[in-house]
């Protein structure tokens, strides 16, 4: 039986950055509390195909991968800088690319960050909808940063640290759940 794993999504180009510095905190947070393997990924590791794939046939072989463990995830973590008051264009192009029910049921932690608190409902207006419409079950936490919570590529607001440990507290009875459910298909 395969270790239940923790898939952390940065909807981000560029590297470093705080989204994936706030998605990377997150998923190794989980990781460790809950002995989860981990897994983390950038828009930037699906490659040049996703600018132009209308479907996922048309992503890159190692695109289709990426998503594959995705949807395989026990539990997902998705981050997004916030341009304009709304997530990452290709970062909704590639959520447009999965299939309506490819994560009913899942468990994800919603993530943001922004460059003032301007675009702090990011998470709640934009976000949650967004997973809510494939029946995935979006954690009640979110957690959204901006520049003042980081320095020198660490998360330094103390705010942050505990919206983060709540997020992780709530993961909990998914992360008995998909255990459980993987056990009972191993032995039934």
């Amino acid at each position: 039986m395969p270790n239940p794993i923790v898939v952390g999504l940065s909807g981000n180009f560029n590297r470093p950055s705080k989204t994936r510095l706030l998605v990377t905190n997150t998923v190794n947070r989980i990781s460790r509390q809950y002995g989860l393997a981990a897994e983390i990924y950038d828009l930037i590791d699906l490659g040049d195909s996703l600018g132009s794939a209308r479907h996922v046939s048309e992503l890159s072989s190692e695109a289709g991968k990426i998503l594959d463990r995705i949807i395989a995830a026990d539990i997902l973590v998705v981050g997004t800088p916030t341009y304009k008051g709304s997530y990452a264009g290709l970062f909704k192009h590639f959520v447009d690319l999965l299939e309506p029910l490819a994560l009913k049921g899942k468990p994800v932690v919603l993530t943001a960050t922004g460059g003032s608190d301007r675009h702090a409902l990011i998470v709640e207006h934009q976000l949650r909808p967004l997973f809510g419409f494939f029946m995935a079950h979006t954690l009640p936490t979110g957690v959204f940063a901006v520049d003042r919570d980081f320095l020198n590529h660490e998360i330094i607001s103390e705010h942050i640290h505990a919206r983060i440990d709540q997020a992780v507290e709530e993961a909990r009875p998914f992360i008995g759940q998909s255990v459980a459910v993987r056990t009972l298909s191993a032995t039934g």
